[in-house]
């Protein structure tokens, strides 16, 4: 077995884990680099469980004691620190502008790569379950934060009942999704490092019956053990950040169908918060308009200066 491979197995075989042993198995994925530290008697001290369940969970994993176990870890940590080596090689003797083009380069790239790879049917399937779902609850954690509160956003204009699961708390997770079943549908959004909180939900999600929708990077993906519907995106780079641009791109090409499809719909709610702002003069302080006198003297002179006389010219 491939040492570097501990965390894919343990999400292959996270579901058929015993409570114990996931226990472990969730400490490790979101704690490797500390795990790797300690010994198979400090990991149970600090789970509260014997030493040998631990040693018991690493010969599960397919490795030759815990020491085997061990090292794996420590060649996993290895290779996430090789990253920051990795950026140094494709971008360290670039400028600043040649890194721009290249970060930009490799956004239209996956870009592509994911609408040659996309299923469209799978596409279909999830614009129809969100738009049929009783209720729609949607989670994505630490970088994926902002995909899930965009996606909840918009939602929100299309139709009702659209809750956004945040929280870092496992059990305010499910506390959140309590009132969830068959008829609903749930939408995780993870990207490596994958999010065993995410994951939990989804299997939550799923052994409620309700349609769970996965929106990640890969067949090979952990969000894939639950879910009925996966919306594949690419998301590579070499950075210590995350691209973002194409699941964002999807995210935004399902609120689109959405609106196409039922327009009627959208149409109503749109003009119930227009109502809404224009009774309630939401927008009045948050949004500024350049043809109030008053905010004008906000403007820097020559920027007021040329915007008077695009003004003139029209």
């Amino acid at each position: 077995m491939n040492a570097g491979d501990v965390l894919e197995q343990i999400r292959e075989r996270y579901p058929k884990l015993s409570k114990g042993h996931k226990k472990i198995a969730d400490y490790i994925a979101g704690h490797y680099d500390q795990a790797v530290f300690m010994t198979a008697a400090r990991l149970g001290e600090v789970l509260g469980i014997s030493e040998s369940t631990v040693v018991r969970f690493a010969s599960g994993m397919g490795y030759d004691g815990y020491p085997a176990f061990q090292k794996a870890l420590e060649e996993c940590v290895q290779e996430k620190l090789n990253l920051v080596q990795r950026i140094d090689g494709a971008y360290g003797n670039s400028t600043q502008s040649e890194v721009l083009t290249a970060v930009l380069g490799s956004d239209i790239g996956n870009l592509k790569k994911t609408i040659e790879t996309l299923d469209p049917i799978a596409f279909e399937t999830a614009v129809d379950d969100i738009l049929k779902a009783e209720t729609v609850y949607i989670m994505g954690v630490r970088s994926c934060g902002p995909l899930a509160a965009s996606l909840h956003f918009y939602l929100n204009m299309i139709r009702g009942n659209v809750v956004l699961v945040d929280t870092s708390n496992i059990s305010e997770i499910f506390e959140q999704m309590i009132r969830i079943r068959e008829k609903d549908c749930f939408i995780g959004i993870s990207f490596p490092r994958y999010s065993m909180r995410t994951l939990k939900a989804m299997e939550f999600a799923n052994a409620r019956s309700a349609r769970v929708i996965a929106v990640t990077d890969d067949i090979h993906s952990p969000m894939n053990l639950y879910s009925s519907c996966n919306l594949l995106v690419k998301s590579d780079m070499v950075s210590i950040v995350d691209s973002l641009v194409a699941p964002l791109s999807v995210i935004n090409a399902l609120v689109v169908a959405m609106c196409l499809k039922r327009p009627d719909q959208v149409k109503r709610n749109l003009d119930m918060l227009e109502e809404a702002w224009g009774n309630y003069q939401v927008s009045m302080n948050d949004e500024i308009n350049v043809l109030d006198e008053d905010l004008l003297d906000l403007i820097p002179k020559t920027l007021r200066q040329a915007f008077e006389s695009g003004e003139s010219e029209k």
